[in-house]
């Protein structure tokens, strides 16, 4: 059985690898983000509450990423937490993932 740290690790340049891949014309970051939150849930039990990470810090860091993940490990990292089945944690986290891009027309808690 791998350790939970590395395991982490392991993801994360995964996903830096997925972002520098950038397969898709649109919702790139959107897409990745919502993969991330699968894998994490499914390989460590972990969630990003990607509303405790600042848009312009998590901007610069995923722009330095292909060069050294550090940066990225450590605010995904800090963000995790062990509520993978709350509904408006992952709800929110959608909203922030549209602002982190720009968006801000409306937020879930408008609907």
């Amino acid at each position: 059985m791998k350790c939970p740290n590395l395991l982490f690790e392991e993801i994360i340049k995964k996903y830096v690898e997925m972002n520098i891949a950038h397969p898709f014309r649109e919702g790139n970051g959107r897409s990745t983000r919502i993969w991330l939150a699968i894998i994490l849930k499914s390989e460590i039990q972990k969630v990003v509450d990607w509303n405790l990470i600042d848009k312009s810090d998590y901007l610069s860091a995923m722009e330095r990423s292909p060069i050294n993940d550090l940066e990225i490990s450590y605010l995904i990292s800090n963000a995790l937490t062990d509520k993978i089945s709350d509904r408006e944690l992952y709800m929110k986290g959608i909203d922030v993932s549209y602002f982190y891009e720009g968006y801000s027309e409306y937020t879930i808690d408008e609907l």
